[in-house]
């Protein structure tokens, strides 16, 4: 008997599966048949301007938004998307400026947060989409909370990653920029120019994670390129600029959440430092009710921690959505 088949032997008597070496584990039946979602990339012209967005899942099956973040797109939902989209009309826009829509000259488009919530919602009203769920990180939480106070009504429940509603999320790594908005000059605007450099882009990708290995070298290499292009190092600093103006705002995104009681899932990075867990706690203030997982993870959580991330938010929109579908 050779040492395989004693091994199988072995096992059979214990009661523990083998598989000869060429030989792979059977799988759930359910899971073996499931589809794989197809993903579409289109273009709509939102006030003369092109906006990318990456689409999936069902028609007429409810949408769930999915809002970047800085300095990347709809590239980082990639993985998401497809595990999601079996059940939910999965649309995920880049931002004018951002990703594979249009870069306007700043002097045809003014880069504002409010400009960019305003051409976001119009995408939603070009593509028929009268309610939604949003996931929101970075540059994605003032966008989506800037149209969830303007349109209430038509949020169903909310995903919160490492995105800002509240002052005690804005660390040390705010203070350059902090500067820049009390006095907009020119010396302070260079003064936070590497923040559009690779090392920085690189930075927010690996640092924190709880498994680098886990992290793609393509995506700091996407979006650096895209960076790159002429003229989006200004388009990137504007909006830094232009951040500050998300700040008064906050009273009204927490009245938002007072009034309206979105059901809301908040999964966040601990160890981010641009939006770092300090962040995340105050949201329980205005939403008692939101359910918390504080991950082992960065600025990017989704590139380390998709496989904890995604079982989270289809149970949440599981529970939240289809049941009030009912």
């Amino acid at each position: 008997m050779n040492k395989l088949s004693l091994l199988a032997l072995v096992c059979l008597v214990s009661g523990n599966p083998v598989f000869a070496q060429d030989a792979c584990p059977k799988v759930a039946s359910a899971t073996a048949a499931r589809a794989v979602p197809v993903i579409h990339y289109k273009t709509a012209n939102i006030d003369g301007i092109n906006v990318f967005y990456r689409e999936a899942g069902p028609a007429g099956a409810p949408v769930l938004l999915l809002l970047h973040g800085f300095p990347t797109s709809s590239h980082m939902f990639r993985n998401l998307i497809p595990l999601l989209a079996d059940r939910y009309h999965v649309i995920a826009p880049d931002f004018p400026g951002f990703g594979q829509s249009d870069s306007p000259d700043r002097s045809k488009f003014k880069y504002t947060f409010a400009n960019l919530a305003d051409v976001t919602d119009k995408l939603t009203v070009a593509l028929g989409v009268k309610k939604y769920s949003m996931y929101m990180m970075d540059y994605g939480a003032p966008v989506g909370y800037r149209m969830a106070i303007k349109h209430p009504e038509r949020v169903q429940t909310l995903v919160v990653q490492n995105g800002n509603a509240y002052v005690e999320g804005l660390g040390a790594f705010w203070d350059p920029i902090k500067a820049y908005w009390a006095d907009g000059s020119q010396s302070r605007r260079e003064a936070i120019a590497n923040l559009v450099t690779l090392p920085i882009t690189k930075f927010q990708y690996t640092d924190g994670m709880s498994d680098v290995s886990r992290i793609s070298p393509d995506n700091w290499m996407v979006d650096q390129a895209l960076l790159d292009r002429p003229g989006n190092r200004e388009i990137q600093l504007d909006l830094f600029l232009d951040y500050g103006t998300n700040l008064p705002l906050y009273p009204d995104f927490q009245a938002f959440f007072r009034a309206r009681k979105p059901p809301t899932l908040i999964v966040w990075g601990k160890n981010d430092k641009i939006f770092p867990e300090a962040g995340a706690h105050p949201y329980l203030r205005d939403l008692p009710a939101a359910e918390m997982h504080i991950l082992d993870s960065g600025h990017f959580a989704l590139e380390d921690q998709l496989h904890v991330m995604a079982p989270l938010i289809h149970n949440f929109l599981d529970r939240k959505v289809c049941k009030d579908a009912k």
